[in-house]
């Protein structure tokens, strides 16, 4: 009797061996296959986010250049929504960014305006996520410009999938923010190479540019000003940056300094007329054309005190924010100003050739067309007549 309960003993310690081997096997096999293809990344505001990589199908992007940024990257046939400000074929919907040229918009807008799920109405008067709109494109990750830890949490929280913040930075595509987004959608979607060549490619643009102009002594640098930058859709000539990335890349004398602070910001009339014989040539923004012609007419004077306009030394570029910064222009718009300075040094340079390489490299298309016919750009890259463009 003693025999036949010590093998029964046995027998059971034997199968309680067997099955937590087999049991831990099991385990071992699930962990693996949870976590597999899974990693954590840190997005552009310091958030740890678990993804899945090249998994996702059905994308929503939020905010202000989400979109714009996804599209360089991502594949724009997985998008589940838009906003409504990016669908073209909705009566109420913003409109204030219409006149500019986009690049992203016309590369996308037949898809974008087939896409019928609103996920938020977008444009600078949104400033929140909204959340039932996004739940109901059924994303399963969600591309975000609303660069609030707190908010980002609770909205990744409430919706159950993966929000990843991007962020652009003060000096637009020449920013290592840009850099950074960019690898890191790549990661995300599983697009690295594409990402890696982007990013190489404005690596490439951006010392070209430098290496013609470095050598340029500080003698024969004209004074150039710029003015009619965009900040929240409000802009006009006294709208400018006295620490530009543009200018700074190429090696130009900007004739603003001494203000405060850096950034997009407004200078006072007196200080622009103070400036007004220093300004060898003068750039304005393609934005700032619809707020500078009322003023005009109602003072034809404005810009007599500006060496620049009195010589007939007055740019037009490209607009340079719109629903953020449309980053492959502001690269284009690096080239125009540095051609417009140093024209002896950039005579080569064809800037509707130029513009349709660059959008080549961001949105796999020529634009230049279809940048240049948008009523805010008033036919490209041109300098001004001063005697008619305002009248």
């Amino acid at each position: 009797m003693a025999k036949l309960i010590r093998k029964t003993t046995v027998c059971v310690i034997i199968a309680a061996i067997a099955l937590s081997i087999i049991s831990v096997g099991f385990v071992a096999c699930n962990k693996k296959t949870d976590v597999k293809g899974n990693i954590t990344i840190t997005d552009m505001i310091g958030r740890e986010v678990n993804i899945t990589p090249g998994s996702y199908k059905k994308v929503v992007c939020i905010g202000a250049g989400a979109l714009r940024m996804y599209t360089y990257i991502g594949d724009v046939s997985l998008l589940a929504g838009v906003e409504d400000l990016e669908n073209t074929t909705l009566q109420q919907r913003p409109k204030m960014f219409d006149q500019a040229a986009r690049p992203y918009q016309l590369a996308n807008k037949d898809v974008f305006d087939a896409i019928t799920n609103s996920c938020g109405v977008g444009g600078p008067q949104a400033q929140a996520a909204e959340a039932e709109k996004i739940l109901a494109c059924n994303p399963d990750i969600v591309i975000s410009e609303y660069e609030d830890v707190e908010k980002e949490n609770a909205l990744q929280e409430q919706l159950g999938v993966p929000v990843i913040t991007l962020r652009y930075g003060a000096n637009g595509v020449f920013d290592d923010n840009v850099k950074n987004s960019l690898t890191l959608l790549g990661k995300v979607f599983a697009k690295e190479e594409k990402a890696a060549t982007l990013n190489a490619f404005i690596a490439e643009q951006t010392k070209l540019i430098s290496d013609r102009t470095a050598n340029v002594a500080e003698v024969d640098k004209p004074t150039v000003y710029i003015g009619g930058l965009g900040n929240w859709g409000t802009t006009n000539h006294l709208m400018t940056a006295q620490n530009y990335a543009p200018f700074n890349v190429a090696h130009i004398k900007n004739a603003v300094s001494g203000l405060a602070k850096d950034g997009v910001q407004a200078i006072e009339e007196e200080k622009f007329i103070a400036l007004g014989s220093s300004i060898d040539i003068m750039i304005l923004d393609s934005a700032a054309v619809k707020n500078i012609k009322p003023l005009y007419a109602e003072d034809d004077t404005m810009f007599d005190d500006i060496k620049a306009w009195q010589d007939g030394e007055v740019y037009l570029e490209m607009a340079y924010n719109a629903y953020y910064t449309n980053l492959e222009l502001a690269l284009v718009n690096t080239w125009w100003i540095a051609k417009v300075a140093y024209p002896d040094l950039f005579a080569d340079i064809d800037m509707t050739e130029k513009t349709n390489e660059v959008t080549r490299a961001f949105l796999g298309k020529d634009l230049a067309t279809a940048i240049f016919a948008c009523p805010a750009s008033f036919g490209g890259y041109s300098k001004i007549n001063t005697e008619t463009f305002f009248a």
